[in-house]
């Protein structure tokens, strides 16, 4: 029987395809759905829809299914239609009638509306753990790799001078940008929905601010018409943060492939890092770096894939957004196996020396040479014509030194200047507020 049935059941072709993998994104959202629980049922007693007596009855048992969760403990029963249903179910065999409180005042809507939220929040903390580490692997690796130079190009075509310290610099501060959106991400989903119902509000007397500051949320999302509409939405908005980050980690891995080509032979790492071939005994195959690389670009394509599943939805829930927590919950632990893989790698890379020194780079240094003239007092105009004339006619010289001064060029990386900027953005997240908000409510 399911929370929902009167008196007939659906056909079993429409119960199986409407359920669908509902069950098993459902466990990503267990101790969620008891953290909820706990918040809501400590709000219906406030409000005179408990005793003090069943509240506590309540909350030893939800607790008690909590510590199976963290356990590995907990599973939805075969004949159970989803993780509301089971958390009721194992409260009503216990508790007998008060188990069945403990859904005044709230749907299934709502319910689940909260229980994705404060996965995703949780998530995108665990997420901003693991970028850090890699930011900070980064700018050591710029730092220590400052003075060995590398070649720059545009369209693939040699440009300028580069180096391994701008190189590595660059994606640190990439992660700078991709933890703003994160932290935007979070911002979104740090609002509470919890009784705003089917998306229509309760004409119970709920205290929604009380369940807001329970589970740690740093706002409502007071239209209860919007909190609906918010579904879909919120994860869209994740979903592209998670794109950015993986975007980063796609760019480096390309990067990493290339420059490890013999063509290249710009890196290397040790042969228990790489794969080989069951016929070219020659073979160190950056496989690694290709599967960040395709595991990466397959996460950002799910920004555009929720836009598409919730495109001409009109207000209200609609079924369709069950299926959003397909892709979307399994590929918090893909980009982050993805960053922790990018540091293992990057962490024992070696890096070629005096790469400038062979002379195919030699034309690598015309724009030095251009602005030693223009230092010279020539017009800028006339030294480019003089050096490109020079390289035509087999004339170019040039001295492999470079100086450069500025801000962010390899002789001044800012790498400080960098660290302040992500210390700043992690700092502004609430982790601390949301923790001792959660931690009082499963442990008070």
């Amino acid at each position: 029987m399911k929370l929902w049935q009167k008196d007939k059941a659906s056909l079993k072709e429409v119960e199986t395809f409407t359920v669908g993998k509902d069950r098993e994104m459902d466990m990503y959202l267990a101790a969620f759905d008891v953290l909820g629980s706990l918040a809501h049922i400590e709000m219906l007693e406030s409000v005179g829809l408990l005793t003090k007596d069943e509240l506590s009855q309540l909350q030893k048992e939800l607790k008690n299914i909590y510590q199976k969760i963290q356990k590995g403990e907990f599973k939805l029963q075969e004949d159970v239609e989803d993780i509301h249903s089971q958390v009721e179910l194992l409260l009503t065999q216990k508790l007998g009638d008060t188990g069945k409180k403990i859904h005044s005042a709230r749907s299934r809507n709502d319910q689940v509306l909260v229980d994705v939220k404060l996965f995703l929040r949780n998530e995108l903390e665990e997420l901003i753990k693991t970028i850090q580490p890699l930011f900070k692997l980064l700018q050591t690796q710029s730092e220590k790799y400052k003075d060995h130079l590398l070649p720059g190009y545009t369209h693939l075509q040699l440009a300028m001078p580069s180096s391994f310290g701008l190189w590595f610099g660059a994606y640190a501060e990439s992660l700078v940008d991709d933890v703003i959106t994160v932290k935007a991400a979070y911002d979104v989903v740090n609002k509470n929905p919890l009784g705003s119902a089917a998306g229509y509000g309760s004409s119970f007397p709920i205290n929604r601010s009380l369940t807001t500051k329970l589970l740690g949320f740093e706002d409502l999302n007071y239209n209860v018409v919007y909190a609906q509409m918010g579904r879909g939405k919120a994860e869209r908005i994740v979903a592209q943060s998670l794109a950015n980050v993986a975007d980063t980690l796609a760019r480096l891995s390309m990067d990493a492939c290339l420059y490890l080509n013999q063509n290249f032979g710009f890196i290397s790492f040790p042969a228990e890092l790489t794969t080989g071939s069951s016929i070219m005994p020659h073979k160190k195959n950056p496989d690694v770096f290709e599967l960040i690389r395709s595991h990466c670009n397959r996460i950002k394509s799910f920004p555009n894939e929720i836009m598409m599943m919730t495109t001409n939805l009109p207000s209200g829930y609609h079924r369709d957004l069950q299926l959003l927590k397909e892709h979307l919950f399994p590929s918090f632990k893909i980009l982050k196996d993805c960053i922790k893989m990018a540091g293992l790698m990057l962490s024992n890379i070696e890096i070629k020396k005096d790469i400038l020194t062979d002379e195919k780079y030699k034309y690598l240094f015309s724009v030095e040479e251009v602005n030693k003239l223009v230092n010279s007092g020539m017009p800028f105009r006339d030294a480019y014509k003089k050096v490109g004339l020079d390289i035509e006619a087999g004339k170019f010289t040039y001295n492999a030194n470079i100086n450069h001064t500025h801000e962010g060029s390899t002789g001044n990386l800012c790498t400080e200047e960098i660290n302040r900027q992500m210390q700043k953005l992690v700092n502004s997240f609430p982790f601390d507020k949301v923790n001792t908000a959660i931690n009082k409510l499963i442990s008070g």
